[in-house]
């Protein structure tokens, strides 16, 4: 069926992928948004935009009936779903067809049968090929799903039918955490993608998690496109994916890709599709599920095959035959993936969100976002704001120029994972291609230890030093050339990421300074300087501390100044000229503050209620993902300042527990 132009029911980096490829095609763009995302870089660069309703999730982007709407006001006859949101729902996949839009993706009958994991489990099953142990059963009730997992066997997966990227998905070691873990996925899972069915898995014990991108065309025409290794993931969510998998052999990956071609065949599938395994440490493979739609990773397949499978999938959609055959694919080198998150690795990864003060990704290696700085990264979606790939001849040197992007790119004002990528790229077991799904888990103290842990201290009073002088220069004092010399001392007292640090800063020369901050000397020669437009609040500096250049970008923020240097973001704050010292620790007021914005999903406590320190108060939904609120100290809750449902705001009390530590301590025993 032919079309012309192109509704994208989706948002940021795969809006903007998908109307790369539409566009080079001839094709018109629709984007579709969110009051939140109004000023978005994928609604500014499509040919036409139409807003579906306010942020949360289904008053908008899973919002069908608004997007079929949006489709027929902007006269768009196609509609590509990206990945998430409703790329996997066979019901917007059916009222595209009955709206007469050609849907971007396969049948909703495919979607159905394959999309939801527990038809997929027993479709595969009745096939032939290995699936893991567990129940799938139309009883949803807490009962039942109890009893399955006991005769399963510990540790068990809860996971969402109806979705993936972790959402939706517990592992439980124990029959006492089932109950509790239940409902947080079912929770979860309903409000990502509004169906809270679950299936029970057995857990394979740190499996590799390799999966098969497939394609297939209406002709009966199918290919696999090699395998992709997602191992290294954290709360099931894929972290770094590469391809090929360093523990696929030729053999291997003709074997697997022959069951997924297999698979896509037997139910007619059409268009771009991935089968997902896990692999132990035997090579035996279980299939898992698979995922109706593109991948947030298929960038690393691209990358080997030199293939664009955005173009064929509006290709095969068009009703076009695939545009190679099996023998035709070609594999070249290396290419692995990161995933750029807005998430706090300090704070147990916790969802970031805010205002980007500084934002430049590197240009020698491919990097897939829609941000500009300023923009604003909304609480209400997914934590990843980029991906950067990177291939090359060898793994080794796709891994080396993936570290350099990661060293080279700027994300200042919201946290990010940035340094704990690169310690992941530089860890001896993910460098010699041992890391499996437990990766994270064996490695998480090393991999969170600050960048270059054993010369760390030397690292951190070097960058305290060009953050005394940057302090100096934003607040008014020169760095630039045909200045007085020799000035007098300028006191300095200021924190580096939390850590206090005073002293002095002195001008020598034009260029040249002196600290001495905690005792330490430091020698500064300011080589390039360069504002930008907000004048002295941000830019980039080359300053030589000690005989060695640095290169830093900059931003202020009040009293905070952020840098990116050595590839991570590290934030000063001003205590010489700020309003106000940095605030102490409020923990023991009683008070529990929202560690982030978000939703309020669960209220576990009523007033009155006497709980323990740590107890469970409340559940926050930020980015997808739930976070519980413990509480502060043992005692009686004395307020609840929300309600089920209700938005909050980072750092807002919202709730206060009055100490009563003799009856906390009861009732806890």
């Amino acid at each position: 069926m032919s079309f012309t132009k192109i509704l994208i029911a989706n948002r940021g980096e795969i809006a903007l992928r998908v109307q790369r490829s539409a566009h080079a095609l001839g094709y018109q763009t629709v984007a579709v948004y969110s009051t939140a995302d109004a000023g978005a870089r994928h609604v500014l660069e499509a040919d036409q935009a139409v807003c579906i309703g306010e942020p949360l999730p289904r008053q908008s982007y899973l919002n069908i009936p608004a997007i079929i709407d949006a489709a027929r006001c902007s006269g768009a006859d196609a509609v590509h779903p990206g990945y998430g949101f409703l790329a996997e729902n066979e019901d917007f996949a059916a009222a595209c067809r009955d709206a007469g839009l050609v849907f971007i993706g396969p049948s909703p009958e495919a979607i159905k049968a394959m999309g939801d994991k527990a038809g997929a489990k027993a479709l595969m099953a009745a096939a032939g090929v290995p699936v893991i142990p567990g129940y799938q059963g139309a009883d949803q009730s807490a009962e039942r799903l109890a009893a399955e997992a006991a005769n399963i066997g510990w540790p068990v997966m809860i996971k969402a039918t109806a979705g993936g990227g972790g959402r939706g998905m517990r592992r439980v070691d124990r029959a006492g955490d089932f109950a509790d873990a239940l409902r947080s996925a079912q929770s979860e899972a309903l409000g990502a993608f509004g169906d809270a069915t679950v299936i029970l898995e057995r857990a394979l014990i740190a499996p590799r998690h390799i999966e098969i991108q497939v394609f297939a065309d209406r002709h009966g025409n199918a290919i696999h496109l090699g395998e992709r290794d997602c191992s290294v993931q954290r709360r099931h969510q894929k972290v770094i994916e590469e391809a090929p998998s360093p523990a696929v052999n030729a053999d291997l990956r003709a074997r697997m890709g022959a069951v997924a071609v297999q698979a896509v065949l037997a139910i007619g599938y059409e268009g771009a599709g991935t089968l997902e395994f896990l692999l132990d440490s035997q090579g035996e493979f279980f299939f898992m599920e698979m995922n109706t739609r593109l991948q947030v990773e298929h960038p690393v397949t691209e990358m080997i095959t030199g293939l664009d499978l955005v173009d064929w999938q509006l290709r095969v959609a068009a009703g076009e035959p695939l545009p190679l055959q099996q023998d035709q694919i070609r594999f070249h080198g290396h290419a692995i993936e990161v995933r750029l998150c807005a998430e706090d690795p300090r704070h147990n990864f916790m969802p970031q969100s805010g205002r980007l003060l500084g934002w430049q990704m590197p240009g020698d290696i491919r990097v897939e976002h829609a941000l500009r700085p300023g923009d604003e990264i909304p609480p209400f979606y997914d934590s990843m704001i980029a991906k950067l790939v990177a291939h090359g001849a060898s793994r080794a040197e796709s891994v080396r120029r993936l570290q350099r992007g990661l060293q080279q790119a700027v994300a200042l004002g919201v946290a990010t994972n940035q340094a704990f990528l690169l310690q992941c790229l530089t860890h001896p077991v993910f460098a010699a291609g041992g890391a499996t799904t437990a990766f994270i888990g064996d490695h998480q103290a090393t991999l969170l230890a600050p960048l270059g842990a054993d010369g760390d201290a030397t690292l951190r009073q070097r960058v305290a030093a060009i953050g005394a002088l940057l302090l100096h220069h934003s607040a008014g004092g020169p760095v630039q050339p045909n200045i007085l010399a020799h000035r007098l001392p300028t006191l300095q007292r200021f924190t580096l990421d939390g850590v206090a640090v005073q002293g002095a800063l002195v001008q020598e020369g034009t260029h040249d300074f002196g600290s001495r901050l905690n005792g330490h000397d430091n020698r500064l020669q300011v080589v390039q300087h360069q504002d930008d437009s907000d004048g002295r609040q941000g830019g980039r500096a080359r300053v030589l501390v000690d005989g060695l250049a640095e290169s830093v970008a900059w931003q202020r923020d009040g009293a905070n100044l952020h840098l990116s240097l050595a590839g991570r973001a590290w934030v000063v704050q001003d205590l010489s000229r700020a309003a106000a010292a940095r605030a102490g620790d409020a923990a023991s007021d009683g008070k529990l503050r929202a560690s982030m914005n978000g939703r309020v999903v669960a209220v576990q406590v009523a007033v009155g209620d006497l709980v323990a320190a740590g107890q469970p108060l409340l559940t926050l939904e930020a980015m997808k993902m739930e976070h519980v609120h413990a509480a502060p100290i043992a005692g009686r809750v004395a307020a609840l300042h929300v309600s089920l449902g209700e938005q909050v705001a980072s750092h807002r009390v919202v709730a206060e527990v009055v100490a009563e530590p003799a009856e906390a301590a009861m009732k806890a025993g």
